[in-house]
């Protein structure tokens, strides 16, 4: 019997039992591990693994781009400790820390505990979150770039604007970029991204929010 494609309701449905099931399943594999990245590797894979037992889907590698990458899904999986709830993703161009990434984000939250009895590692995911590819903008730089439309400023405003904030691009892409905004300005984001060779995006703020923003799913929320 062939398997039906995976959804994004479908996706959600999963991220969610997944946490459940694996919050209260002791990991050997990962007793010890005080690497972020290799934690993240290990439930990237499971996760990965869970989804294709029960759906069929495309998966592509953190190596070659998101890690589900048809257009009906377009979602990259994100792991990251309570910690410091951030990771990196490729920088592609600065458009993406004003209107979103291009994809959508499935950011699983967890808080690892070791049982040396045992030698087993519990990871409890606090937080789980699906971000819809509109919501995944830098927050302070849309939040200005609304405000500052409202207030009817004009493509040098906002060029300047840009240009204070250190957004990586050259003059006349900053230009094209203002030109841009006032066109179809863009959504409020919920990320905090940092400008780097790679963009770092941090998470603190999806995993405090509390009210209801269209976009944002809120799959568990235990913190």
């Amino acid at each position: 019997m062939s398997k039906q494609p995976l959804t994004i309701p479908n996706l959600i449905s999963l991220a969610k039992s997944f946490c459940e099931q694996e919050s209260k399943t002791p990991n050997s594999e990962l007793f010890g591990v005080t690497d972020g990245k290799a934690v993240g590797t290990h439930i990237e894979h499971k996760f990965k693994d869970f989804l294709l037992s029960k759906y069929e889907l495309q998966v592509g590698s953190s190596a070659n781009g998101i890690d589900l990458p048809s257009s009906e899904i377009n979602t990259d999986i994100k792991v990251t400790s309570i910690d410091k709830p951030q990771s990196s993703c490729p920088f592609k161009n600065a458009q993406q820390k004003i209107f979103g990434l291009g994809y959508n984000l499935l950011v699983f939250v967890y808080d690892k505990h070791d049982n040396a009895k045992t030698k087993t590692a519990l990871l409890d995911f606090v937080s789980c979150s699906f971000i819809e590819k509109d919501r995944t903008a830098d927050y302070q730089t849309t939040t200005t770039i609304l405000q500052m439309i409202d207030n009817k400023a004009n493509a040098e405003d906002i060029f300047a604007y840009l240009n204070d904030r250190n957004i990586p691009a050259d003059e006349f892409t900053l230009m094209q970029i203002a030109e841009q905004i006032l066109k179809n300005p863009p959504k409020q984001g919920y990320l905090t991204i940092s400008n780097a060779l790679q963009w770092r995006l941090q998470y603190q703020r999806i995993v405090d929010l509390s009210e209801n923003v269209t976009g944002i799913t809120k799959i568990i929320d235990n913190c």
